[in-house]
């Protein structure tokens, strides 16, 4: 009916379909109010979609109530997926392994460039660590991704970002905050080694083109998961504890954002570390830069 009347008009489709315009009407109200009932999720499941486009109607159910907060049944959804002419894009998956994938399967038992390094061997800005770690906001409904990266030596925080998702384009611009901070302490991001576990983030084309080839970072993973990135669950123990409560009452994103900032702020420049002899990281590079000079 809806591809058909405007091409033959609605008089010949009704006649053709024995339907009386009563009922056609009918049904044209209440998908009017049914669209006007759910109006509020269209822009909810536009950035569901353009954020996890592999998602079909359960993991799409499933993101609705956990980073939202609204329960929806899957069948509602559906039909709004009908009603709105909304398309579930879906990637092809190739059968064939990546380059990436292939480089890390062959070095499997030499991936991780930092389980041998000697303790007193390890310069100031030698070794970072980073990985995504869930923070939960407005009363624990939404949650958001933190990606840090954290210095080995000194327990800086030398970038970060945040993000409603563990993507390529959050973590870069957690490792552009790493390059600057790098740049403010005039040194070279240049031979230091990066760990982080094998996420399809951490593996992907963008990431390793930046990291590797840009910046000439080594890049070093995990071969056990989080047990092989260790330092990382330690921070992540260490900084979202204390703050879970702050990061629940976050209203918004900008919201948790600006609390995370002062977070970070503080873990750099006024907590004690039990690791540094109870010093501060910003001032345990200083001390350190004046030492050497």
């Amino acid at each position: 009916m809806e591809k058909t009347w405007p091409d033959h008009g609605l008089n010949v489709t009704l006649k053709a379909a024995e339907l009386p315009k009563s009922t056609w009407y009918y049904h044209q109200n209440e998908k009017v109010d049914y669209e006007e009932k759910y109006n509020y999720l269209k822009p909810k499941l536009d950035e569901i979609i353009d954020t996890h486009n592999g998602y079909g109607i359960p993991r799409i159910k499933t993101e609705l109530e956990e980073s939202y907060g609204l329960v929806v049944n899957h069948k509602v959804l559906r039909r709004l997926f009908k009603t709105w002419e909304m398309k579930l894009s879906r990637a092809a998956r190739s059968t064939n392994q990546s380059p990436v994938r292939s480089a890390i399967k062959e070095a499997s038992g030499d991936l991780n460039l930092v389980g041998d390094l000697n303790e007193e061997d390890i310069d100031l800005f030698d070794v970072l660590y980073t990985d995504f770690t869930e923070l939960r906001y407005e009363n624990g409904i939404k949650k958001a991704w933190l990606i840090p990266v954290i210095g080995h030596r000194s327990k800086l925080i030398f970038g970060w970002a945040l993000g409603k998702s563990t993507t390529t384009e959050v973590a870069l611009r957690a490792w552009e905050a790493t390059r600057e901070t790098y740049e403010d302490y005039g040194t070279s991001l240049e031979g230091t080694i990066l760990h982080q576990d094998q996420d399809s983030v951490f593996t992907s084309n963008d990431w390793i083109d930046q990291i590797l080839i840009e910046d000439k970072v080594k890049l070093s993973y995990s071969e056990d998961g989080a047990k092989g990135n260790v330092y990382m669950e330690s921070f992540n123990g260490h900084f979202k504890c204390p703050n879970r409560s702050l990061f629940c009452e976050a209203g918004s994103l900008e919201e948790l954002r600006v609390i995370v900032e002062e977070r970070v702020d503080y873990w750099n420049t006024r907590r004690r570390h039990t690791t540094l002899q109870n010093r501060i990281p910003i001032e345990y590079i200083e001390e350190r830069i004046k030492n050497e000079n």
